[in-house]
């Protein structure tokens, strides 16, 4: 146990190993992680400052980079609240069928994307079994951004569904039985008794279907259409770039990306840490 200034490094272990075992961890990270973005960082930098912005803020490039995190985040947001209350179903009762929708849920983890896409271009298309009963209010679904929310949504909703789901097992349900004795409605009990508790794993689940979504590419490219500046995401655009031999507007393209989905997850583990400090769920 080191210490520093009165701060302790780590904490004592009765299994020894630490030094060889942080070691591995940080050459598999540095070489699966770190030393790929990094390559990214330095090919970026070689462009010169003027070509990147450029590059960077060119109305294309702006329009795809608006369309790929605009689309996630309300994609995760949707997940937010519809993987909380499929989550709360399974885990608070019984009823038959349930072992088959909580086997549905992992589909899109093991569906290829690309399958995903067809599959959802076949139903939302104009004269898909529900683009078809669409049509006629004026909705079109496939080949604009909505089709592209539908895909990430599609995604990126077991992330939340299995990140909520063990903590609200664990959840004591004396804990509403005494707040309902107290006199709060169920509303309440559910506000301030139920989501404080599942807010760190709803944040967490949050990120995590946020960052499936942002790169997302095989399920969207059949729905969307890929129309320029209306329906093309980011990560399309990127490989646009390289079959065009421009690598530079690629690099551009993705270093964006990268600094943007750093920044996002960066705030949101601080609200996660936030939350967990404000209602006494870990440091």
């Amino acid at each position: 146990m080191a210490h520093a200034a009165g701060v302790i490094f780590r904490q004592p272990s009765v299994i020894p190993g630490f030094g060889l075992a942080l070691g591995f961890t940080l050459i598999y990270l540095s070489a699966i992680v770190l030393i790929p973005l990094l390559a990214l960082v330095v090919k970026s930098a070689g462009l010169g400052w003027s070509d990147f912005w450029r590059l960077a803020t060119d109305a294309r490039t702006l329009a795809a980079l608006r369309l790929s995190f605009g689309a996630a985040l309300v994609a995760a947001m949707i997940n937010a609240v519809f993987g909380l209350l499929l989550a709360w179903v399974l885990v608070r009762y019984r009823f038959p069928g349930r072992r088959l929708i909580d086997a549905f849920i992992d589909l899109p983890f093991a569906l290829p994307t690309a399958v995903a896409g067809i599959a959802l271009t076949a139903l939302y298309a104009p004269n898909g079994w529900v683009g078809q009963f669409l049509a006629p209010l004026g909705l079109k679904v496939a080949y604009t951004p909505l089709g592209v929310i539908v895909a990430l949504t599609f995604v990126s909703l077991p992330f939340i569904v299995r990140t909520v789901e063990p903590v609200l097992a664990e959840i004591d349900r004396e804990l509403e039985e005494a707040s309902a004795t107290l006199g709060a409605t169920r509303l309440q009990t559910v506000s301030k008794v139920v989501l404080p508790s599942l807010l760190p794993a709803l944040m967490t689940g949050f990120a995590l279907a946020l960052a499936r979504a942002v790169g997302e590419y095989g399920s969207v490219i059949f729905i969307a259409g890929n129309i320029p500046y209306v329906s093309e995401i980011a990560p399309l655009l990127i490989v646009i770039r390289l079959e065009e031999f421009n690598y530079g507007a690629a690099t551009a393209v993705a270093a964006v990306m990268l600094a943007i989905s750093f920044s996002m997850l960066l705030l949101i583990n601080l609200i996660q840490a936030w939350s967990r400090r404000r209602f006494g769920h870990g440091a």
